[in-house]
């Protein structure tokens, strides 16, 4: 099953902080004379070379230096800024509001032909109606305390959902039954958005299966997740959107989702606990 989300982070950052032990090593240094030539406390170097605190580019730099290896650099910085994309903090992404996040993840989408996406808290973007998704960015604006550009940002969401109707993609969306009664925004709203989830069901290009509240769970309920083909994975969490690059863990979460799946229910007995679902707002 899949470990924390934030280990392909951890791994990346271990990778980074073996390498600088190797140069240092290569260089015939010992910690403490790298870090007077550094001019820094020898505890910092300890800390990097463990991998308890992740360099900056000026410290990158600062060590290939000491250690005669400028050529080092480039590539080590890469590896930073790559694993530092790897764990991106919701109020740092979102600093200057919502819109641009939307917008800056288009092109991932439309290069993914494969999507296999899980939820237990809200419906994914790619299904949600404009009521539903004013809704739900403005709390999170509340939330994050983030510039508010919801009425901008929504448009721009909602330009996702076109991929289904293109480029001959294929979803398979899994949903825990409790989304589907956690009301977000009026009950107008949410009865609209179960309505159109039900228009959804009939696309060839969309699976939908919905995991009962009382099945007997195979796999325990986990946050979202977005399978993007076979080459990444997208977990969310309340803090922070995590990208899972390491092959092992994306095959984690495809064995997951697959037995999730196994769990789901399809067709009309899908519709049917939607339809229950709406006919509790009323």
């Amino acid at each position: 099953m899949p470990s924390s989300p934030s280990s392909s982070v951890v791994a990346a950052r271990k990778a980074i902080a073996e390498q600088l032990a190797e140069i240092r090593k290569d260089a015939g240094l010992k910690g403490g004379e790298l870090s007077a030539r550094c001019g820094w406390h020898p505890a910092k170097t300890s800390r990097i070379q463990s991998g308890k605190s992740a360099p900056s580019e000026e410290d990158i730099r600062a060590w290939c230096t000491a250690c005669g290896a400028p050529g080092r650099i480039p590539d080590l910085i890469a590896a930073s800024r790559a694993a530092d994309s790897m764990y991106q903090e919701w109020r740092r992404r979102n600093r200057s509001g919502l819109r641009l996040a939307q917008e800056k993840v288009i092109g991932d989408y439309e290069r993914t032909r494969r999507f296999r996406i899980y939820v237990s808290n809200v419906l994914p973007g790619f299904f949600q109606t404009a009521g539903y998704a004013t809704a739900l960015m403005q709390a999170i604006t509340d939330f994050q305390g983030t510039p508010n550009d919801v009425a901008a940002a929504v448009p721009a969401r909602l330009a996702r959902a076109r991929l289904m109707y293109t480029g001959g993609r294929r979803f398979s969306v899994l949903i825990e039954e409790c989304v589907l009664r956690t009301r977000i925004g009026s009950a107008e709203d949410m009865s609209a958005q179960l309505g159109h989830l039900l228009t959804l069901m009939s696309l060839p290009a969309v699976s939908i299966g919905i995991i009962p509240a009382g099945c007997a769970r195979a796999i325990w309920p986990l946050e979202a997740f977005y399978l993007f083909d076979d080459r990444r994975v997208v977990v969310e969490t309340l803090t922070a959107k995590v990208n899972v690059l390491q092959p092992s863990e994306v095959a984690d979460y495809a064995r997951a989702f697959a037995g999730l799946s196994g769990m789901a229910v399809h067709g009309v007995k899908a519709r049917a606990l939607i339809a229950a679902a709406a006919a509790s707002l009323e």
